[in-house]
This record gives structure tokens, sequence and C-alpha cells, in this order.
């Protein structure tokens, strides 16, 4: 298979990222002409992909699971973003930064000429209404499940019960093309956050032309607006045309796009939620691709003469444990459940080849992590004495997992729940199974308001979006969450302290640290780290894998 350059036809200068994010960086990209690649052969002009469940909806600022951020990704783009198949940053919206006041302001010069889908400018008038937007955001649009990654990574908003966290400051558009965030606490990491979908840029004019943010009308969830089911406007190489639920979304071709012109001319992502269902329809040619390919499938697929493709894995399934449940705020009871766990069981039973046992809440390659923790190696015998100790032995817990869906940390939520059952009730912990929808059910539960107290022992994940531990531990334990019910200051304060450091090694040493504190108190088992598979057609040319997923389809082709 051949790999293009994600957006640009070429990078004419070296990105140069110094300690600190103090130096500055600078690229020149090129734009081409639309329409299928030069050569011999007849191409197909509609790239369809295979997706496992429908986004929750499009607008990437409100979003925070794969399946939006996978439609996202093909109509918008943030100030920066990562080098094709790598989690090195490097210019998108942006072409050159500079980072100063001890990594408190950031400032960007921005790409002159591009302009929103809709015809709106992109300037720095443009980006600071994008980060005063979400500054700003009240009430329902503060809830997690709404601006999960703005509140866990901002810390707080202008207004509400985190303000005096927040870490945004303002945003001072200096001229057209240069824009400073500037911030209250150092980030040193602010410059790989920016690769985030949900830190995408978005017309101002269109979001307000459809009221982006209404929390009225009958759904009063700024999700399902209509600007986020009907005209999410962004600058990228693909543009919406129509979202049909339950089926697919169709995108065609941003002929203004500023970069390289996507080779096809429309983009189909449609729904299968059956793996099964997926590889027959690829095999069948009705599909040009699909993720998450099942590992009794591959050979199949090979064999067939079609292509699977690996990402690195960069993710982590763990066993949660929500503490506002009385019996899960016991350590003891936390810690009967992680020695229940029989790791390699799991993956033996149920996970992909290539998976291993995870040890932290964030995979080996990040930095920070800690090999010598506390494992809780798999040992029944502890789990029921400590079970007897905390005056559980006859414990019974909910535990939630979703259906209709795939993640690249759980192939089959259904299979792992089955197999962490079968350990847990051997140990005698009785389990009362509660399935619920993946979008928008599961999640909403979870994480969102409606679950702080209904939800007990529960299966999810986490795909890396950059290399940084925050984005692993900082996402889930850096304050409360509505997901796991517990408040420890010193955690929080660690994190928090962590985040804002600018020496490499000592804050390599702090996250080590944590990672200590946090297999300490048990909050949940980290289960492994799976690598995602990817299956194409044999005409398929021009698909980047990327280990965070940032794959844009402009370059892709496809060979009759």
């Amino acid at each position: 298979m051949q790999f293009t350059v994600r957006r640009g036809a070429a990078i004419a200068a070296a990105i140069t990222l110094l300690a600190g994010f103090g130096g500055c960086a600078q690229s020149q990209r090129q734009t081409a002409s639309p329409g299928a690649p030069a050569g011999s052969g007849s191409t197909k002009d509609t790239f369809v992909f295979a997706a496992s469940s429908d986004p929750i909806m499009l607008d990437p600022a409100m979003a925070s699971d794969g399946e939006t951020f996978r439609v996202a990704r093909q109509q918008f783009e943030g100030l920066l973003g990562t080098k094709p198949g790598t989690t090195e940053v490097e210019p998108l919206l942006a072409t050159a930064w500079k980072a100063s006041n001890g990594n408190k302001a950031f400032t960007f010069t921005l790409r002159s000429g591009v302009k929103f889908s809709d015809g709106t400018d992109f300037n720095a008038e443009a980006v600071c209404a994008n980060f005063d937007r979400w500054f700003n955001w009240t009430g329902l649009n503060q809830s997690e499940n709404i601006s999960y990654y703005y509140g866990k990574l901002m810390r707080g908003f202008k207004t509400g019960a985190n303000a005096d966290q927040a870490l945004y400051k303002d945003c001072q558009a200096s001229s057209a093309t240069e824009a400073t965030i500037n911030l209250n606490s150092p980030f040193v990491h602010f410059l790989d956050a920016m690769t985030l979908p949900a830190f995408s840029m978005q017309s101002p004019t269109a979001m307000k032309k459809y009221d982006a943010d209404s929390t009225s009308g009958t759904a009063k969830d700024p999700r399902f607006s209509e600007y986020a089911t009907a005209h999410p406007t962004g600058t990228g190489p693909f543009v919406f045309e129509k979202w049909e639920r339950g089926q697919q979304v169709t995108l065609k071709r941003n002929d203004n796009y500023w970069g390289d012109k996507a080779k096809v001319s429309t983009v189909i992502i449609r729904t299968i939620s059956d793996p099964k269902a997926r590889t027959q329809e690829l095999q069948a040619g009705n599909i040009d691709g699909y993720d998450l390919v099942a590992p009794a499938d591959q050979p199949g697929l090979k064999q067939a003469g079609l292509q699977i493709l690996q990402r690195p894995a960069f993710n982590i399934l763990y066993l949660g444990m929500n503490q506002k449940i009385k019996a899960l705020s016991d350590l003891k009871v936390r810690q009967a459940i992680a020695y229940a766990i029989d790791k390699d069981a799991l993956i033996k039973q149920v996970m992909p080849e290539g998976t291993v046992a995870a040890i932290n809440f964030m995979p080996e390659n990040v930095t920070g992590w800690n090999g010598n923790v506390e494992k809780y190696a798999y040992n029944p015998d502890k789990a029921k004495s400590l079970l007897k100790e905390a005056g559980q032995e006859n414990l019974t817990l909910d535990f939630n997992y979703p259906t209709g869906v795939s993640r690249p940390y759980m192939p089959s939520p259904e299979d792992i729940y089955t197999s962490l059952k079968a350990q847990l009730e051997a140990v005698g912990i009785k389990v009362n199974p509660v399935a619920n929808k993946w979008s928008p059910d599961y999640l909403d539960l979870i994480q969102g308001n409606a679950g702080t107290d209904k939800h007990g022992i529960h299966l999810l994940g986490w795909t890396g979006d950059y290399n940084d531990p925050d984005n692993f531990i900082g996402v889930f334990f850096g304050t409360k969450a509505n997901e796991w019910g517990f408040d420890n200051p010193a955690l929080f304060t660690a994190l928090k302290e962590a985040r804002g450091m600018s020496d490499a090694a000592a804050q390599k040493a702090k996250y080590e640290q944590i990672n200590k504190m946090i297999a300490d108190f048990v909050p949940g088992v980290p289960l492994t780290h799976a690598p995602p598979s990817l299956a194409f057609g044999k005409g398929v040319q021009g698909y980047q894998p990327s280990p965070v997923q940032d794959e844009v389809w402009n370059g892709v082709t496809i060979t009759k």
C-alpha cells in the first residue's frame, strides 16, 4: 500500500520543538489539483469506509468518541496536526508557533488565504472566536459528556464550579495571521493538545447561524443542534453533504481546499455494527475498508488478497470502578477485584494477537510509565481474603458494558465482559450484567450526570491522542469525575503540578510517582493494550494508519 503526506504535498522546513516548547516551527505546503491520480488504470470516485457505530454528532468540540472524530477529521482541522503515522506535531492551520512567558503564552502564525467551506475567512479572529466559545460555555455545555476534552485539559470555564482553576485566560488577535493564546498557568504539552479534533477550528458564521451552542428546544442538548447534525463547517478536504442516522454519513470533496485536494469526490462512512457483517461487506466489494478487524477474520482476508494494516498499540482498556457505590469506596474491595483479574487469560481468550497486559493506565511508550508499581498479579485466594476482611463475602455489583460497538482497545465488549464475569464470580462476587447501547446511552450513563451513582464496575478505555502522560492519566484522574466517583485532592494536585512542569526529567519522575499513587489507590484495573487492525480492498492506496487515528483521506485512491 502506498502512503501519502497527510494534507500538504511537501514539508519544506523541519519542525523544531525545543524543551518547554520555547522554539518556533515553520512549514510550507503546496496545493494540488483535484481529481484522480496520474497513471494508468481505472479508479473509483467514491471511498466507502465501514464504522462500527454512528457518530454521536458532528461537532468535534462536543465529542470524545472515535467515530465522531473519524468523520470530523475529514472536515475539520486544528492549528496543529501530527506527522503521518506518528505522534509528532507538525504545522496545519498554523505555519509557525512560539511559546513564551514560561509556557503560558503561545503565539501562532496562521496560514493565509484559507477559508471555511461556507466562505468565511479563517484568520486570527476566527481562532479567538473558537477559544472564547469553549471558555464561555455555561450550564449543560459544561457537562462532562458534552465538553469532555475541553473540561479535562483546560480544567475549567469562565464561570461554574471550576472557574478558579481555568487554564485558559484569553486570546489576542494582533493581526489577521497572528493569534496568541494566553494561559493562567504553564501547560508544557499545550501544542500537542492542539492536534486533538476537539480543538478544531470551526466557522464562527455557521455556528452562530445554526445555533451551535443552544440548550433550548425539544432536545435541550447542543450536541443535537441544527449545526451539530446538519451544518458542520470546517476548513478540511471534505465537506458535509448528509447524515442518514444509523446508516451512513456522506461527504463531498472540498474543491476550495487550501492543501492537496482529495483524489475521490465522495466519501461514505457506513455504520455496520456487526464485525462479521463488516468482513462480509469487504469481501463482497461493497465497502473499501473498515476498522477494528477481528483477529479470527484476518487469515481469511489475507488469503483472499485483501490488505491488513496494523496501528501501533497506543491505548488502554480498563475495568473502572465507581466509588459512589458504597462497597467500591472500600480500598480492600477494589484491591480484591484487581487480584481477581487474570489478564493473561483475558488476552488469550478474547483479545487480538499482539495484545499485552497493562500495568499503568497508559502504554509503556508514554513518558512517565512506571514498571515498579503494585501489579496485583492474579491471586484469587488473596481476593477472597480481602473481601472477607471488608465484610463483602456476598458482594453483588452491577457490571456495565456497551453493545453495538467495537473500539480499538475493546474489539468485542460482550466477550470481554463474559471473560471477566467468570473471573469475578470465581472469587465470590456476584455480577449483575447491565448492557447499554454505546451511542448515546452508555457514555451518558458512565460519564454523564445521569450516571453519578447508577453504575458500578464498567468497561471503558482510551486511545491516546498525543504522546503525553496527561492525555491518559490526567484525563482520567485530573479532577472529580462522574465515571470514578472519588475525591482525591493529593492525586489531583500532583497531576496539576506535573502538567505544569517545564523540566522534562523532573516531569518524567513526577509522573512515575503519580503512576505509583494511582496503583496504590486502585480506582480501576488497567487491563490491556491491543494493536488495532484495519482491512482494505485490493485496490486501495494512500491510507496512512496513525497510532492516534489521525487519518485523513484526501490521499486515498481506489483502483478498480
